[in-house]
């Protein structure tokens, strides 16, 4: 009976030390450890929009510069970004691999709205955060049928109406040519502008596609130059863009010109089309321009340059996808700080959902990051900049919610 007893106060005994190490473990989701987070990360580093590359070279270098100052709660992170060269198969190759084999927490910024889209159900069904994607696609802020997918920048139906408003404002007789990227990502901002024109919708008297395996627009360009339209809404990624603003100079047509801010990079699209082509080009922001005067003595803009030169050595300091990519990381980071050691997938993506009036130092005056359970957009503000041959100047109000 004695050695019966013994043996039970043993075993509970060791069941009892068993219980509080389980008790006092940490709530961990794979991709989370007391030392490590994991994140995933597509981007086009090859194919016909690499020039987006840099959005994920900028997020990895802010990581860096986290994991050089003591992480996040004590943990590096470990952020693994693949190249899918913009193809949709490679991204759902690469998401499978990052999720089922380097068991990432989450995947981050996954750049594109085709290559998105290919992820879209297969993260949701993983219930893995598809976090802050870089495209501005309308369907990325559905947290009812999606609850695991977020946006990050103004989306393209919003940012289609606020050009639509302007137009309205400053050209109200104009006639519209459209030229876009026969997917997603053109149809958005398509719809956005004929939903801001309202009945007014036949001011668009043109329009032209193109695929994204297109080797150029030209034809395109010619065709609707030919409408008679004096405005052209260019609707494409940057190569594309580019391939616009080169074609309108070549044709001498000087239609007023309103651009994607997706494309709108000085390094990656201006410079590449010609400055003096790219004068007085329109587009929208919501963040500090580099190049922009204004912010020369800015102290989150003379800290960004010091960071850029410091972990971004070699890379262009023209191309505002780095100041972008930044943006985005800084806020992928208020979200784990705000997780602390409750590294779960769900409280990765209730902590994305409470973002309340969070104000990014190198954001535009006026414009913040806000989300909510039931808001999965968390840049919903925009201001018009137009391009004076050197830099982006600011004008006009804020839009937007």
């Amino acid at each position: 009976m004695t050695r019966l007893k013994s043996l039970s106060s043993i075993a509970l005994t060791a069941a009892l030390a068993l219980g509080s190490s389980v008790a006092w473990a940490q709530p961990y989701d794979p991709g989370a450890t007391d030392k490590e987070i994991k994140i995933g990360n597509t981007s086009p580093y090859s194919g016909p929009a690499s020039a987006y590359g840099s959005y994920a070279k900028a997020q990895a270098a802010w990581f860096k510069k986290i994991n050089d100052e003591g992480g996040i709660n004590g943990r590096m992170i470990n952020f693994i970004s693949l190249d899918d060269g913009y193809s949709p198969p490679k991204t759902l190759e690469q998401a499978r691999k990052l999720v089922e084999q380097e068991k990432v927490l989450l995947m981050f910024a996954t750049l594109g709205t085709p290559t998105n889209s290919a992820i879209h159900k297969y993260m949701n069904q993983k219930k893995v955060p598809q976090l802050f994607v870089q495209t501005g696609a309308s369907k990325w802020g559905d947290p009812k049928n999606f609850p695991w997918t977020m946006g990050f920048q103004t989306n393209y139906f919003s940012e289609g109406k606020v050009f639509a408003q302007a137009i309205l404002d400053n050209q109200p007789n104009a006639k519209i040519a459209i030229i876009y990227q026969n997917d997603d990502f053109g149809k958005d901002y398509v719809a956005g502008v004929e939903a801001g024109l309202g009945d007014k919708k036949n001011m668009i008297i043109a329009r032209e596609s193109f695929e994204v395996t297109d080797p150029t627009v030209d034809s395109q360009i010619v065709k609707l130059k030919a409408s008679g339209a004096d405005v052209i809404m260019n609707f494409s990624t940057p190569k594309f863009a580019a391939q616009v603003i080169k074609k309108l100079a070549e044709l001498n047509w000087k239609p007023v010109h309103y651009m994607t801010q997706v494309s709108s990079s000085p390094g990656a699209v201006l410079v590449p089309a010609g400055l003096d082509n790219s004068k007085d080009i329109i587009t929208s922001g919501f963040f500090k321009e580099p190049t922009d005067p204004q912010w020369k003595d800015d102290k989150a803009m003379i800290e960004y340059k010091a960071w850029f030169k410091k972990y971004l050595p070699n890379a262009d300091p023209l191309d505002t996808y780095y100041l972008q990519g930044l943006l985005n990381a800084q806020t992928m980071e208020y979200v784990l700080r705000q997780a602390g050691n409750n590294l779960t997938r769900a409280n990765i993506m209730k902590q994305a959902a409470s973002i309340k009036d969070l104000k990014l130092p190198l954001l535009l005056p006026g414009i913040n990051v806000q989300t909510g359970p039931d808001d999965f957009y968390p840049i919903e503000r925009l201001q018009l900049a137009k391009f004076d041959g050197k830099e982006w100047v600011l004008y006009g109000k804020i839009y937007g919610d």
